[in-house]
């Protein structure tokens, strides 16, 4: 009988009530709350191709952000369909992680000083550079001096903003609030360039093809991180975790082969180095 008895306590540990230990996640901790909850919520833009894009017929969000934020519920509930995208546009990414509105933002989102008195931000997942994208049959910019004059189309609340003025002051700036609003604006000929980073911009060109190229002269370097809540360290480092994870395991360059990847872009230059 004592055998019996060890055997059914040792049965019932197995069970993820039986002994307490089921949740590797600290009592409190935001990776606990989201486990017992059930879902991931996250922010994400819905009009950057390549990155976080609804799809108008399925509802479907895709992209690379989209992937990694899948890898990332899939490590907290279980499941990369246990999630749920919020639409955030550049100018609401700080609000919606003080207000508690998304458990995290991953949203093209470039780590500064400034925004990082805001934010937790993770070490970065991904580089980008900026760049320009012109219509197909304009010949007069080929380059950031040429932008003397024109109209230059970018997004509110974005880094591209502050450094378009600092090696850029002659263009300029229609700054409004997505980057879907730039693209028919080129196209008609009311901005003559629209300047980001250059993931976005691929996206753009992949949508309008033989309307639209991409300069291809980028001119400074987008480190993107995921945000969490300011405070909240313990998120974090988990995050940070999982980002070294995918970098060591493949889930990465599988992401980025199925996302940015189909534009012919290549990981080199966008990849952290594996921690």
């Amino acid at each position: 009988m004592t055998g019996l008895r060890a055997l059914l306590a040792l049965l019932l540990c197995l069970v993820p009530v039986g002994c307490g230990t089921s949740d590797p996640f600290p009592e409190g901790s935001t990776m606990a709350r989201i486990r017992e909850r059930g879902t991931l919520i996250v922010g994400i833009k819905f009009d950057q191709p390549m990155f976080g894009y609804k799809d108008p017929a399925s509802g479907r969000i895709t992209g690379f952000d989209a992937e990694m934020a899948r890898l990332v519920a899939r490590d907290l509930t279980g499941s990369e369909r246990n999630i749920r995208f919020v639409e955030t546009v550049s100018r609401e990414r700080e609000n919606f992680l003080a207000q508690g509105v998304v458990d995290m933002v991953i949203a093209t989102y470039s780590i500064t000083e400034a925004r990082a008195r805001l934010v937790g931000f993770t070490d970065p997942y991904y580089y980008a550079w900026q760049d320009l994208l012109v219509r197909a049959g304009d010949t007069s910019v080929d380059d950031l001096s040429d932008l003397d004059g024109k109209n230059v189309c970018t997004a509110k609340g974005s880094t591209s903003v502050d450094r378009l003025r600092t090696t850029a002051p002659g263009a300029v700036l229609e700054i409004v609030d997505a980057y879907s609003v730039c693209v028919p604006a080129l196209l008609s000929g009311r901005v003559d360039a629209i300047s980001t980073d250059d993931t976005i911009l691929r996206g753009m060109q992949a949508q309008n093809p033989g309307a639209v190229r991409l300069v291809g002269k980028p001119f400074a370097r987008e480190p993107y991180g995921m945000g969490v809540h300011r405070t909240d360290t313990a998120f974090r480092d988990h995050l940070n975790g999982l980002i070294a994870r995918w970098l060591r395991d493949g889930q990465w360059d599988r992401a980025f082969m199925g996302t940015i990847g189909v534009s012919g872009a290549a990981p080199d230059q966008s990849k952290p180095a594996n921690r």
